[in-house]
């Protein structure tokens, strides 16, 4: 079974060829970051006018790629949500069109699920066994999930203010760095030399050992942005106390994202831990994971299928095969990683 994914969430604009939820035939990903760089953020008109440019050439050049004519497709699949509504507005329409087009069936995903099928991706020696702890992580969402099987889903916790990769963008920003902000970071943490200079900043770690599974980054930020003031007025904000800061921060993170969602495995007795979202590419996270002990199965996509792409949208629309006629999709921007598209 041969799936069209398209994915128009935020700035990038995707489209993919999967086949059974595992093969990748063909991935395309068109990005305006660059034009987002230049105001340190992600502006939506940008975005979806952009999207609006590169929407069909994508989808052209993924079937190409898989060298497939849409006769050949067994449904497409859409993200309808959660995102910016420009943005999805784009993918949707212009699925929906190609639906009618080629007489094929919808089928709505939400981004926020689609995510954590990244795990069930290209030829591996295990897939995940249910049930399983789900961690979403990205620039504007940080969630925590349990997963009885496909298609229940059942929300554990999240952020209460600022998502993980939200506050690397914010923090990022205030050192100086280049956005998108965790990348800025992980190169900055990278160039510290650890061990050889004494540490001079101790940032907090919130909603830690709480007996909960929310997190909270705005506290983080704010103590960020308290040290860079301090350095300022001393004169002492340099190359050498950024790097330092950064890795401060990039542990801070990751120290939490890990030992909740650790504390997650443990309490609900999974078979799989699965890892989801753009910052769940960064490799000082990926570390600790990998060097945590678990008692469940290990799960994380490589980082190329971390990022947004539309590879993770078709394999859930293939585990998740529930199209919706045409005319009754519409996009949501504010739809929550437990719900469910019917």
């Amino acid at each position: 079974m041969m799936i069209l994914g398209i994915e128009t969430s935020c700035d990038e604009t995707a489209a993919a060829i999967v086949q059974d939820g595992q093969k990748i035939l063909s991935s395309l990903v068109a990005s305006s970051v660059k034009l987002h760089q230049k105001t340190g953020g992600i502006i939506p008109e940008i975005a979806a006018r952009e999207q609006s440019r590169f929407i069909v050439p994508v989808i052209q050049k993924s079937l190409a790629k898989a060298k497939i004519k849409p006769k050949q497709l067994k449904a497409l699949a859409v993200t309808t949500g959660p995102g910016l509504i420009g943005s999805l507005l784009v993918g949707v329409e212009t699925a929906k069109s190609l639906a009618y087009l080629w007489q094929k069936p919808l089928i709505p995903i939400n981004h926020l699920q689609a995510h954590l099928y990244a795990n069930w991706l290209e030829k591996k020696k295990k897939t995940p066994k249910f049930p399983a702890i789900g961690l979403v992580v990205s620039g504007g969402h940080t969630d925590l999930v349990l997963m009885k099987n496909h298609g229940e889903i059942k929300w554990l916790g999240g952020t209460r203010d600022d998502a993980a990769g939200e506050c690397f963008d914010k923090c990022a920003r205030l050192l100086g760095l280049g956005y998108p902000g965790g990348p800025s970071i992980a190169l900055a943490a990278k160039n510290f030399q650890k061990g050889k200079t004494k540490n001079k900043f101790k940032l907090p770690q919130p909603m830690l050992h709480e007996d909960n599974f929310d997190f909270s980054f705005s506290g983080l930020k704010t103590a960020v942005l308290n040290e860079v003031k301090k350095l300022k007025e001393k004169k002492q904000f340099n190359n050498l106390n950024i790097n330092q800061l950064a890795n401060e921060i990039q542990e801070a993170i990751t120290d939490v994202l890990v030992r909740k969602t650790r504390k997650a495995t443990e309490k609900y007795e999974v078979n799989s831990l699965l890892l989801a979202g753009g910052v769940t590419a960064n490799s000082r996270l990926r570390e600790k994971f990998k060097s945590s002990i678990l008692n469940s199965q290990l799960f994380i996509p490589n980082p190329s299928l971390c990022t947004d792409n539309a590879t993770f949208i078709a394999a859930c629309a293939f585990f998740n095969y529930q199209p919706v006629p045409w005319p009754k999709i519409q996009a949501n921007s504010s739809l929550e990683i437990e719900e469910m598209i019917k």
